[in-house]
């Protein structure tokens, strides 16, 4: 990555910045008024586009072309957002700083609710890794396309209730043992697919489902993501599945481990189960308690703490986990800054539009962006976010992880080329659950 690029992408942030204070309305200056009924600045419109946004995109751009600096591109684009919010258009808490800090108290629970459960789940994901669980499975696979489809299968699974970047990175590892490291790029974009669609219809199988869970979403409304993830499994696996036994066929695998060691796998299960009682505690019994505590990431520790005396996590994740902990926080806080009462109506048009959009921005931001919003069939959205990432590499983050065990992935022409059959499956996933399902909108 040359320092010119690197340069130039920081230096439209601030151009754009500039350009706000010439095309801000003079007419309608800041005011500190009463804070009961301050109302924010209209934002400047470039091209009919509020400026708000234009620079999340272009942070959502940098992110996208400088994967190996993504973390100070995101801090550098809320940097950015932040100051012009505060300098320029204010908050709904009030204007300048004052507001700013305004709004950080109004998001600090989601923020640090996100925080716990990213740290929290890579602890989680190693202890399943450790159970030995998945070096079992090739044992399971039966030789020949159907072998291969199983896996996904297994994939989809596995992501329901681990973190999909786990899912991915345990699916790519078993392929490579399975088919000797030679894995055909559609059957890569196939694996990055199964994880997302696996984790779409579950509040722990993907940070965007998670994140609508700490926004409040019942668990029970983000299920019928299912209907079309499960569609598109086959319409995307059986193809990816021949495509990959006619590239390499299956080679059984034989592990050194015969057995799973129980004591982590309980770990797991443990570390989830009093996450979901939490939750319905503090929704049931103790009504508010979550709008003022991050409960869910607070129970993720308790389970991990209390369970450290019977087998230690790999604390050694946690600076690595922080660091990409960081980089997603960042974007969903520049997403709560953007004025999404500018943004169309939720539909399931816009709906079935996020799904194309993910697949080249991060779907993070973007689930926020439509948290904030309301007024989403949440399972919809859900399996639109959470999905269609999987049409190019960098669309999510299991994407991600999967070009970084497997660097030929990172070919956008490869991928597209030879995963066609992701992008099928997304539109007609979409479709049978649009007919059988249906749209059914949750009121703000």
């Amino acid at each position: 990555m040359s320092r010119n690029k690197i340069l130039l992408f920081f230096g439209s942030l601030a151009v754009l910045t500039v350009l706000a204070l010439i095309f801000l309305p003079a007419s309608n200056p800041m005011e500190p008024a009463g804070l009961a009924n301050y109302k924010p600045n209209e934002p400047p419109l470039l091209f009919g586009i509020p400026l708000d946004f234009i620079l999340f995109a272009v942070t959502l751009v940098g992110v996208a072309l400088f994967h190996h600096h993504t973390l100070q591109v995101a801090l550098t684009g809320l940097a950015t957002i932040a100051l012009y919010k505060i300098l320029f258009i204010g908050f709904k808490f009030g204007p300048g700083f004052t507001g700013f800090i305004g709004h950080l108290g109004h998001e600090w629970v989601i923020l640090s609710n996100l925080l716990c459960l990213l740290m929290g789940f890579a602890l989680l994901s190693d202890h399943f890794e450790k159970s030995h669980l998945p070096e079992l499975l090739p044992k399971y696979l039966s030789s020949g396309w159907p072998g291969a489809f199983a896996l996904l299968v297994m994939i989809f699974i596995l992501s329901s209730f681990l973190d999909n970047i786990a899912a991915a990175i345990i699916g790519g590892t078993v392929a490579a043992i399975v088919f000797n490291k030679r894995v055909h790029i559609g059957y890569l974009a196939a694996i990055v697919a199964a994880s997302n669609a696996g984790g779409s219809g579950s509040v722990v199988g993907d940070t965007t489902t998670t994140m609508m869970w700490i926004a409040g979403v019942n668990p029970v409304q983000v299920f019928p993501a299912y209907v079309a993830a499960g569609v598109a499994l086959f319409v995307f696996g059986i193809p990816a599945s021949i495509q990959q036994f006619r590239y390499q066929p299956l080679i059984p695998a034989t592990s050194v481990h015969d057995k799973v060691d129980g004591v982590r796998l309980a770990i797991v299960f443990f570390i989830l189960a009093l996450a979901i009682v939490a939750n319905v505690l503090a929704n049931v019994v103790f009504v508010g308690l979550a709008d003022h505590w991050p409960v869910l990431g607070i129970a993720v520790w308790v389970a991990l703490l209390l369970s450290a005396p019977l087998r230690q996590p790999n604390w050694g994740l946690m600076p690595e986990t922080f660091k990409g902990s960081i980089f997603l926080l960042s974007l969903v806080m520049c997403a709560s800054l953007m004025p999404v009462e500018k943004l169309p109506p939720a539909s399931w048009q816009s709906a079935f539009t996020l799904g194309f959009v993910s697949s080249v921005f991060d779907n993070i931001p973007l689930t926020a962006l439509a948290i904030s919003q309301g007024g989403y069939d949440w399972g919809m959205l859900a399996y639109c976010v959470g999905f269609g990432g999987s049409m190019i590499w960098f669309g999510s983050s299991a994407g991600v992880a999967i070009s970084n065990i497997f660097p030929e992935a990172k070919s956008v022409g490869a991928w597209v080329k030879n995963g066609w059959h992701i992008a099928l499956a997304y539109v007609v996933g979409f479709a049978v659950m649009m007919l059988t399902v249906g749209w059914n909108a949750v009121p703000k």
